[in-house]
């Protein structure tokens, strides 16, 4: 039965600091390396040990990634690197934290931004390289193909595959992987360094709609998309 587990990345510098970090490549903080170690260690105790990895290709992610395969006893497991699988670009808001955002746009305008389906936040430009911001649909368009030519075919092939990536990543990959519409993704949380697991049909279908997390007071999802309290 092919499983899939979905990890977003541990504490990163910037999320110790509320700012918006999207494709910057910040690395972890120390708390966020023991909490990618005890992801691991939930996953080898479930007796989910990982065949197969892929990650973004920001440090966060492929760290967080490195770390909980050597944790749960796969440290030779090598990953697969993709772009695809990057955090969403914030463009203009990168760096900032989550009030500066609020007090120069508005309240209302930060929520657009972060919570609806098409809304792109502006570009940015630093040192000559233009930052661009992305919608969540942005990120749900470069996932879809990321699905069908790197993960289903693993998955087919019977591998239990750990994704390791990022809030906005994971969200559009569990809305493809749930058929879960624009209006039902926008509430969608992600906890950071929670695996997610989904057991999957023959078809690549979740058996358990939302999938389960694993950890040591597990929460079961039983229906419905993987919404964090």
């Amino acid at each position: 039965m092919p499983s899939l587990v979905l990890l977003r990345h541990g504490e990163s510098a910037w999320n110790a600091e509320d700012r918006f970090t999207g494709r910057v490549d910040v690395d972890l903080t120390p708390r966020g390396e023991d909490q990618a170690r005890r992801c691991g260690v939930l996953l080898r105790e479930a007796g989910l040990v990982p065949d197969r990895s892929h990650t973004s290709t920001l440090t966060r992610a492929v760290r967080t990634g490195a770390l909980a395969l050597a944790a749960a006893g796969r440290p030779l497991v090598p990953a697969r690197q993709d772009e695809r699988l990057d955090e969403r670009g914030y463009g203009a808001l990168e760096g900032l934290t989550r009030g500066e955002v609020r007090d120069r746009h508005g309240s209302a305008q930060y929520q657009r931004w972060r919570r609806s389906w098409d809304a792109a936040p502006p570009p940015a430009f630093r040192g000559g390289v233009r930052r661009t911001g992305e919608s969540l649909a942005d990120v749900a368009a470069r996932l879809r193909p990321c699905w069908e030519d790197a993960l289903a075919p693993d998955l087919r092939a019977g591998h239990t595959v750990l994704v390791t990536a990022h809030s906005n990543s994971l969200r559009a990959l569990i809305a493809l992987l749930d058929q879960l519409g624009p209006e039902e993704v926008l509430d969608l949380e992600v906890p950071i360094a929670t695996p997610l697991h989904y057991a999957l049909d023959g078809h690549l279908r979740p058996l358990v709609p939302g999938g389960r997390y694993v950890r040591h007071d597990p929460l079961p999802r039983g229906s419905g998309p993987a919404i964090h309290p």
